[in-house]
């Protein structure tokens, strides 16, 4: 045994020899010019209607895109309306009022962009199409295997039905929002315990998640003027006994937009192989009329919307959810009040029970 010493130490030392003859490989990278990249909506709901503007950064910003602050943003309509919006936040996000321009079917709507380094930019008119109505919304309980193992993954498949107008070219997409009722607002864990202690809402209050990275397109191509059946929206999860309320949007795109979501939708479903789209190929319909060379991502829509509720009582789930965190409320407590952003609101929704 003591004999392999030396030979393992020779061994190491000319594997360290050797690896530090080589010199390590860093691959050239190649950067794309910043773009302005565009995301935008008006539909056929009350404003306000919301625009917003970020710039891409180069690859070691690991993607991450940057706020366009100060531009000039402008929605017009083809009968004469039109309405510098207002930005809001931190900034990059820009807003009609309240009071403001009003999408209205059968319009035709257009977004022009003022940067703050003189560049401009406009959007394609975009006809605004209303939507027919959602006939019925339902919730089938589904259990799945979990892998190879006897446990169950238990939720609700959630369908539409809707019926396909008698004229063809029609496009539509399915979002949807989840609001959950919240007792908590704010929760501290102490780091040296461990233990978290919860304080309560002022308010009643809700989280609020939305479908963010769906992309849910259909087309009436191969069913024009027939009935859309079982068109899936989500899956809703057994973690609670608790209801779990739902507003399902429906919108009427356009061709243009349409065809932009899809090709959003199969980059992100790309799985690296020889015949994968580039993502510089997805490009939408706003133009730099200053600078025509220039390229610019995103889309600015104008969509008709059908918006339908939805509660899944769960209670009628087979078998038991897992079981969730009891609150640590102290007694008494200070209570936090519920703030009203992307994410939570004191507002009740339309038709919460």
């Amino acid at each position: 045994m003591l004999d392999s010493i030396p030979s393992l130490t020779a061994f190491l030392s000319l594997l360290l020899a050797l690896s530090s003859c080589v010199t390590p490989y860093q691959p050239e990278t190649e950067t794309m010019p910043s773009a302005l990249v565009v995301e935008g909506l008006i539909t056929d709901q009350p404003g306000p209607y919301t625009v917003k503007l970020t710039q891409t950064a180069d690859y070691s910003f690991k993607s991450v895109n940057l706020l366009v602050i100060g531009a000039t943003v402008t929605l017009s309509d083809n009968a004469g309306n039109q309405e510098v919006l207002r930005e809001v936040g931190v900034g990059g996000t820009y807003q009609t009022s309240v009071s403001g321009i009003k999408g209205t079917a059968g319009r035709t709507y257009r977004l022009t962009i003022q940067t703050r380094d003189g560049k401009r930019y406009e959007s394609e008119p975009e006809l605004l199409k209303a939507t027919p109505p959602i006939q019925n919304v339902y919730a089938e309980f589904r259990e799945d295997p979990y892998g190879l193992t006897s446990d169950r993954i238990s939720g609700w498949d959630v369908y539409v039905d809707t019926k396909d107008p008698e004229a063809p070219g029609d496009y539509y997409r399915w979002i949807w929002t989840h609001y959950e009722p919240i007792v908590v607002c704010q929760s501290i864990e102490n780091p040296r315990t461990g233990i978290i202690t919860d304080f309560s809402c002022c308010s009643p209050c809700w989280d609020i998640v939305r479908c963010y990275d769906c992309i849910n397109v259909n087309s009436d191509a191969s069913i024009n003027g027939q009935a859309i059946s079982r068109q899936f929206i989500l899956r809703v999860p057994f973690t609670s006994f608790a209801p779990y309320y739902l507003e399902i949007e429906q919108q009427s795109l356009s061709r243009g937009a349409y065809q932009f979501m899809n090709s959003v939708k199969k980059l992100t479903q790309n799985t690296g192989g020889l015949f994968d789209a580039a993502p510089a190929s997805v490009r939408g319909n706003v133009r730099c009329i200053s600078h025509p060379d220039e390229i610019v991502f995103g889309y600015f829509g104008a969509a008709g919307i059908a918006v339908v509720p939805l509660t899944v009582e769960r209670t009628q789930g087979i078998g038991n959810p897992p079981i969730q965190r009891t609150p640590n409320i102290p007694q008494p407590s200070a209570c936090v009040p519920c703030q009203n952003n992307e994410y939570r609101t004191a507002v009740k929704p339309q038709w919460f029970q």
